[in-house]
C-alpha cells in the first residue's frame, strides 16, 4: 500500500510539473534529438548534453586529446549542444578547448562551466582562466559548483549576467547532497539553472526539487545519469525487456536516459563518455518516444528486480 501511494504521489507530481512546465518536443520523428526550453528565456536546447567529469581528464596526451575531440565531433554531428565542465575536472577544460579549435569552434556549442573556489574574491580570476582554457568569447552558463561559497559567487555571476559577460547563472550539487540548501536557493535567488544527480534508482529529487524547478521556472541539468557507469555495468549482459522497443530504446543506456528525459521538469541530461559510439547512442536516446508516468514506474520496477 505504501509503495502504491508513493507511486500515485509521484505520478501526480509529474502531471503537475507537466502542466506548469511543458517540454518542447522538436524533431520527434526525424532522428534529431528532442529539444527542451530554458524557462527564463524560451531558448531551446537538445535534451542530451555531454559531461566531461573523469572522461576528458587526459592530461596533455595528444592522442587522448584527439580522441576526446572525436567524441565532441560525433556529439555535434548527432545534434548535441551543451558541454559541461568544471575547474574540478583536471585537464578537462583545456581538452575541450583543444577539441573546439580542432573542430573549427562549432557555432552550436552551448558552453556550461562552473566556478569552484572557496574564496569569492578568487571567483572572477578562476572564471577567466576557464574561459581561456575553452577559448570562447564568453560562457553560456556558469554554475556555482557544489554550492561552494555560493553567496559570493552568485553575486559575481549576477553582475556578469547584467553586464552581458555570461548568459545564464546556475548552481549544482551531486549525489543527493545538500538538497535543503539547494531548495532554499531555488526559492530565493533568480537562477536560471539547477544541476543535480538523478537517475532511475536515485529519485529523491522527484519529491521536492524537480517540482520546485517546474514551479519556479528553473531549467534542470541532470548529472550522474548512470551513477558514474555503475548502472550500465550492473545491467550489462542482462536482456532488455521486450517492451523497451516500444520506447525506441535499443540499449540500457538509452533505457536509463529515456526514464530521466521523460520527467517534464528535466531540461538536459549530461552523460560523460570516452567513446564515439556511446555519445551517438546517448544523444539518440532523446529521439522517438518517451515513457509516460506509468511506464516510468514499470521501468523502475524492472531495474530494481534485476
Amino acid at each position: 500500500m505504501h509503495t502504491t501511494r508513493r507511486m500515485l504521489v509521484r505520478a501526480s507530481l509529474a502531471m503537475m510539473a507537466a502542466t506548469i512546465f511543458p517540454p518542447v518536443l522538436a524533431h520527434p520523428q526525424d532522428g534529431r534529438p528532442v529539444m527542451r526550453r530554458i524557462p527564463s528565456t524560451g531558448e531551446a536546447v537538445p535534451a542530451v548534453g555531454l559531461g566531461t567529469w573523469i572522461t576528458f581528464n587526459v592530461g596533455d596526451d595528444r592522442a587522448l586529446m584527439d580522441e576526446c575531440a572525436g567524441v565532441m565531433a560525433a556529439f555535434f554531428e548527432a545534434g548535441g549542444r551543451m558541454i559541461d565542465s568544471s575547474p574540478m575536472y583536471g585537464s578537462s577544460q583545456p581538452v575541450i578547448g583543444h577539441g573546439l579549435r580542432k573542430l573549427g569552434r562549432p557555432a552550436a556549442l552551448f558552453s556550461a562551466e562552473k566556478v569552484w573556489t572557496s574564496s569569492g574574491a578568487d571567483g572572477p580570476t578562476q572564471i577567466e582562466q576557464s574561459r581561456l582554457f575553452w577559448d570562447v568569447p564568453r560562457f553560456d552558463l556558469i554554475q556555482v559548483h557544489n554550492l561552494l561559497a555560493w553567496e559570493a559567487h552568485l553575486r559575481t555571476l549576477f553582475e556578469m549576467k547584467a553586464a552581458g559577460a555570461v548568459r545564464y547563472v546556475g548552481i549544482t550539487t551531486s549525489e543527493g547532497r545538500r538538497h535543503d540548501l539547494l531548495e532554499q536557493i531555488m526559492r530565493h535567488e533568480p537562477i536560471d539553472f539547477v544541476q543535480l544527480s538523478y537517475n532511475i534508482l536515485d529519485r529523491e529529487a522527484e519529491e521536492r526539487i524537480l517540482p520546485l524547478a517546474a514551479e519556479r521556472g528553473i531549467a534542470v541539468i541532470i548529472n550522474r545519469p548512470f551513477r558514474q557507469g555503475a548502472l550500465t555495468r550492473r545491467l550489462e549482459g542482462e536482456p532488455m525487456p521486450e517492451w523497451a522497443a516500444e520506447l525506441g530504446a535499443s540499449s540500457w543506456a538509452q533505457f536509463l536516459l529515456k526514464f530521466i528525459l521523460a520527467h517534464p521538469a528535466v531540461t538536459v541530461a549530461i552523460p560523460a563518455t570516452t567513446r564515439v559510439d556511446h555519445v551517438r547512442e546517448n544523444v539518440a536516446a532523446a529521439t522517438g518516444s518517451l515513457p509516460d508516468a506509468a511506464t516510468r514506474e514499470r521501468m523502475v520496477a524492472h531495474v530494481q528486480d534485476l
